[in-house]
């Protein structure tokens, strides 16, 4: 019997475009651009992308400051 191995190397993305932002998030495309304060990053003309790390701090201050339990509890407090 042979056997074969398969080496698969996966790079975890830290820039978003706005649709994969809003859907880390949780969130519609038209809701996060309502809710969400952080600004988009110009790495290059027209290429406005969303630092993950950004989107996390945003989203840990919401949790902090909401003492919120339920996912409408939290999506209430990004508004």
């Amino acid at each position: 019997m042979t056997t074969t191995s398969l080496n698969i190397s996966v790079v975890e993305k830290r820039m978003y475009r706005i649709s994969e932002a809003a859907a880390y998030c949780g969130l519609a495309v038209k809701h996060f651009k309502a809710l969400c304060p952080v600004q988009p990053v110009a790495l290059r003309e027209g290429a406005d992308l969303y630092d993950k790390r950004d989107l996390d701090r945003w989203i840990d201050t919401v949790k902090d400051d909401s003492g919120a339990q339920t996912h409408d509890d939290i999506l209430a407090r990004l508004g």
